[in-house]
């Protein structure tokens, strides 16, 4: 099942196939968490939506609230009885006419759901291994901060990090220095600074990354900064860690030749079980 439009529906009874997110990945899209009938970070994830229209020219609908937004994916959630523990991608795509000249500006969604195993966030203990992905990079521009369908970069930088054994790659920008990882932002961790790419840099806007810059500042002996990451700085860095809303915090063991701690990822993600526990 998804959500179409409002409606629950079964996935063959939709017909996709002309829109122009497939045609031209005119589309953004939002993935949420679930947990105990919640959307995390609701609002985050919300206006972040709603500037992504903006920025691409798309008309918002009257009835497109933060209210019905979140109803939209929970009920979908209930449908399919994961309301406890789930994930949940909401697309909205331009309507389909015309050909890179869109006829209209007018929108629709589609929302799709899976259950999660595991309600809070945890730290994977085994090795996680990344390089560096080169064939193609990121542009520093305003459309690389925002969930656009147009993910070819990662896709084809996944199929360069299976074919070579990887668990992940991290991302240069068209300066060369480091943007992204594939699934999420990267943060670096040297002596008692903590830092992290600005979005200036071509990064995507994470929620997750607002979330554990607001979390590391709460840090006692930790210096937090927005700053650009050099390929060769990641040579030098104490720890390594990608951060997204469904994984929470992912560390890097192991950068070529290079190997890292987890202990702040541990932490970090102590501290953010607390938040859901408090929430």
């Amino acid at each position: 099942m998804i959500n179409f439009n409002g409606k629950i529906v079964s996935l063959d009874s939709s017909q996709l196939l002309q829109n122009r997110a497939f045609l031209y990945g005119d589309a953004v899209f939002e993935t949420v968490k679930i947990v105990n009938s919640k959307i995390l970070f609701l609002e985050d994830h919300y206006f972040r939506l709603m500037s992504s229209m903006r920025v691409i020219r798309m008309e918002i609908p009257m009835n497109f609230t933060m209210e019905y937004f979140e109803e939209q994916i929970l009920g979908l959630a209930k449908a399919k009885n994961i309301e406890d523990s789930g994930r949940a991608r909401i697309t909205v795509y331009r309507n389909e006419g015309g050909y890179y000249l869109p006829q209209n500006n007018t929108v629709s969604f589609l929302i799709t759901a899976e259950l999660i195993e595991n309600v809070f966030y945890s730290i994977n203990q085994k090795d996680y291994k990344v390089d560096l992905y080169t064939d193609f990079y990121v542009t520093k521009q305003l459309l690389s901060s925002i969930k656009t369908t147009n993910k070819i970069l990662n896709v084809t930088a996944s199929i360069f990090a299976n074919e070579n054994g990887l668990d992940n790659c991290l991302l240069l920008n068209d300066s060369k220095n480091v943007a992204e990882a594939l699934q999420g932002n990267i943060f670096m961790l040297k002596g008692n600074t903590l830092s992290t790419p600005p979005v200036s840099e071509g990064c995507l806007n994470g929620v997750m990354r607002k979330q554990i810059l607001a979390l590391a500042k709460k840090t006692e002996n930790l210096v937090v900064v927005e700053e650009i990451i050099s390929p060769f700085d990641l040579q030098k860095a104490d720890e390594l860690f990608i951060t997204n809303v469904v994984k929470g915090i992912q560390p890097i063991t192991k950068y070529r030749k290079k190997e890292f701690s987890i202990d702040l990822a541990r932490t970090l993600v102590e501290k953010l079980n607390e938040l859901l526990r408090s929430n």
